[in-house]
This record gives C-alpha cells, sequence and structure tokens, in this order.
C-alpha cells in the first residue's frame, strides 16, 4: 500500500486531477533523437538591410537558433524598428535580447543561459571619471 503511493507519487497517473497538463510553448519542433532535446541548435549571424528581414531573424528564434544581429546597414529608424520587433517576439518565446556592441545584438531563445556581461566604453568613461573626481589627484 504504502509502495503505491510512493510509486503514484513518483509516476503520476494520467487521469490525476492534480497533474498538470502542458502543451508545446510555441516553438516550432522537429522530432530529434532521444538525448538530444537539450541541444541548441545554431548561432546565426544576420545583417538586416531592411526591417523587412526582422521577420526571417524573428523566424530563426522561432527554431530555437540563438541570432547575433548586426544593425550597422540600415538607418537608426529602421534598427529601432528591427529591435522592437525582435523584442516583442523574445517575450512572446520567453527569450532575452543582450546588446553586444554598438548596433550588435544577440538574441536567444527560451533554452539558452548567457552568462555574464560586456561593459560599454562610454560607462567605463564615466565610472573612472567619477572615481578619479572622488579622489584627490
Amino acid at each position: 500500500m504504502a509502495l503505491n503511493s510512493f510509486l503514484g507519487a513518483l509516476f503520476p497517473n494520467d487521469n490525476d486531477p492534480d497533474v498538470e497538463k502542458t502543451e508545446n510553448e510555441g516553438y516550432d519542433t522537429d522530432k530529434l533523437p532521444a538525448g538530444v532535446a537539450n541541444i541548441t541548435n545554431s548561432v546565426i549571424l544576420a545583417e538586416p538591410r531592411a526591417y523587412s528581414e526582422s521577420q526571417t531573424i524573428a523566424d530563426q528564434i522561432k527554431k530555437r537558433n540563438s541570432v547575433v544581429v548586426n544593425l550597422k546597414k540600415v538607418t537608426h529608424d529602421q534598427a529601432r524598428r528591427i529591435i522592437d520587433f525582435l523584442s516583442g517576439t523574445l517575450y512572446a518565446l520567453g527569450g532575452s535580447l543582450q546588446k553586444l556592441g554598438n548596433d550588435i545584438y544577440l538574441c536567444t531563445p527560451k533554452n539558452v543561459n548567457v552568462e555574464g556581461k560586456i561593459s560599454d566604453e562610454q560607462e567605463d568613461k564615466k565610472n573612472k571619471t567619477k572615481i578619479e573626481d572622488e579622489m584627490d589627484f
């Protein structure tokens, strides 16, 4: 009797009302061989030349690929629109957006963890100036 309750706790019955049923989280899923479900697919480098290419980038994120986006070939207004579009896509999929440098961003889906931070040169200069002002040189 105790064994049955122990096994029931480890392996819940499909008809158990306390067990929450989950569905696909909105990603495109391909059939993967057993044991490779947690492997990330690829890192894609994208250099859009127009806002219309942002949907192609979003499609890569939906396929669980990480995308490095270089926005140096588009105008400032187009870059802002692309980032807004990708931010919405990443929010919907539970991903994240990180700035790597001037006009270069990393878009990662939910299954990718990014550790560390890249400092901005302007932030470093501000911090150095504050420290130098506090100290009497």
